[in-house]
């Protein structure tokens, strides 16, 4: 009785141990967004107010120009950022799974950006950027003084300028998950390959890549998050200039929570930028819920087959 007794003991232990940081998550977490939805439907504005006022704070949420483009610039942002990484970082992962020589020092080169913050990258960017500072000013002290890259300071061009920032920083992230594929491939492939004469392109568009699914998957859905919650480039590079031409959903949030003092209004925000990832997330977690039901599957069939081959 008292052996049995132990690993029940043993299990209460352990849920009694993780029990403060479940009521963290419950309170702190999930109320907080509770309390933001709860606040988006009623006339809040300096002070919460617990009256209900249905979806008229999201109506002037996207009756605000500034709201939509805020929106745009988003899109925008996340279509170059999206596909710049995934591009850059599939090109690098292929030239270090080449077996080049100081192999972990160049992984380590190209995957140091992304321990950076934001905050900082975004600095570094700004002073390299800056037409009076950075490389315009440098190369017109080489003496080309019809040079000019001033993205920064143009409201046709700044997003690009965040856009190579972002990039920058991000690239080694995916270069990471993509190498971490690349070396999970049957070597036999390549063999195979250069004994039918296929080229290597080839061989990487068609096979390779088909192959690396899970891995740009999962980055596709890292970099997704990363840009619906995009602020801190943003603020260290523009504060959202010139003008309003890099403003994102997250500094409008900010902006109208801590400067405008209208807190329905910013959760309201809050709670589109929440289903949004959560509209992000969804087939993600969808498909990773089918290929573990798949490999299970399979794994039961397996184990029958040599249970019937053992009988």
């Amino acid at each position: 009785m008292i052996r049995s007794g132990r690993p029940l003991l043993r299990h209460l232990v352990a849920w009694a141990a993780l029990l403060p940081m479940v009521a963290t998550v419950l309170w702190v977490y999930v109320g907080s967004v509770l309390w933001s939805m709860r606040i988006s439907v009623s006339s809040s504005r300096t002070l919460p107010i617990s009256d209900f006022v249905g979806l008229r704070q999201y109506a002037r949420l996207f009756d605000s120009e500034r709201w939509v483009l805020s929106l745009q610039n988003m899109a925008l942002f996340g279509a170059l950022f999206i596909l710049g990484c995934l591009v850059i970082g599939f090109l690098l992962a292929v030239f270090i799974d080449q077996r080049v020589r100081a192999e972990g020092v160049l992984r380590t080169i190209f995957l140091y950006p992304y321990a950076m913050s934001f905050v900082a990258t975004g600095l570094v960017w700004q002073w390299m950027l800056n037409p009076e500072l950075g490389l315009q000013a440098t190369v017109r002290g080489w003496g080309f003084p019809d040079f000019t890259f001033d993205w920064i300071v143009r409201q046709d061009a700044v997003m690009l300028a965040i856009v190579v920032a972002a990039v920058w920083q991000a690239s080694g992230l995916v270069m990471a998950l993509m190498l971490a594929g690349l070396r999970g491939i049957d070597e036999s492939l390549w063999m195979a390959a250069r004994i039918e004469g296929i080229p290597k392109w080839r061989v990487y568009l068609s096979i390779v890549l088909p192959m690396l699914g899970p891995s740009i998957g999962t980055a596709f859905v890292l970099l997704s998050v990363s840009v619906v919650k995009v602020f801190d480039v943003v603020v260290a590079m523009t504060q959202g200039g010139p003008g309003l031409a890099s403003e994102v959903p997250a500094k409008f949030i900010i902006d109208n929570l801590l400067v405008r003092a209208n807190i329905g209004l910013a959760s309201a925000a809050s709670t589109v930028l929440l289903l949004t990832v959560l509209a992000l997330l969804a087939p993600w977690f969808h498909a990773r819920a089918h290929a573990s039901r798949r490999a299970e599957r399979v794994a039961r069939a397996l184990r029958a087959s040599a249970q019937g081959a053992s009988a």
